[in-house]
């Protein structure tokens, strides 16, 4: 597979992974209740677009400047935290929840603002700072975007036939086994690469 190809099959696996059980998926359940399907799924992915661009922008910069063997290093022990952190698990705040709930005006920029929002410093978007360390911004850009759009278009479409979400338990322990096994990996990069 080509590097292109690569870059964004890896970033669309990683960050729909990531997504699952995220906030900002429980907030795309909530604003598909009050709004249409479609103006809720381009607000979302307008809003992700932005901020994987610039997190894009980011990772690709330091991945220019950096020893190889340091960022695989730096990725792996990013990754197994967010392995721990999707353990934890998230949760909307009530204040979250609310606004999802009385946005008013147009849907495509409530839903949109609130994902920008939402999303900024976000483990999806540290996420895609990682992955476009090793790998090439536009692959990057475009998987990331493409994986998240997914991963809350599913939470939509579940929640709207179920009326209920995806088991949490089960996603929140197999995001983080996936997270950990990319970080390991990565970390053994580095391990053989700085020896």
């Amino acid at each position: 597979m080509n590097g292109f190809l690569a870059a964004t099959a890896l970033s669309f696996a990683v960050i729909f992974v990531a997504e699952l059980g995220d906030k900002s998926q429980l907030m795309a359940m909530t604003f598909a209740t009050r709004f249409k399907t479609v103006p809720v799924l381009i607000g979302i992915t307008v809003a992700t677009a932005v901020v994987h661009a610039f997190s894009v922008g980011i990772g690709y910069g330091l991945g220019a400047t950096l020893p190889t063997g340091w960022i695989s290093l730096v990725a792996g022990l990013a990754f197994l935290a967010f392995g721990a952190w999707t353990l934890r698990g998230d949760k909307l705040t009530d204040e979250e929840k609310t606004k999802a709930e009385r946005s008013t005006g147009s849907a495509i920029l409530a839903v949109g603002g609130a994902f920008f929002l939402a999303e900024l410093g976000d483990k999806t978007m540290l996420a895609t700072i990682t992955l476009a360390t090793q790998h090439g911004w536009f692959g990057t850009w475009l998987g990331s975007t493409l994986g998240m759009v997914a991963a809350d278009a599913l939470a939509i479409l579940v929640g709207r036939l179920l009326g209920r979400h995806l088991p949490e338990r089960v996603i929140r322990y197999g995001a983080a086994a996936l997270f950990a096994i990319f970080g390991i990996w990565l970390l053994v990069e580095a391990f053989l690469e700085l020896n």
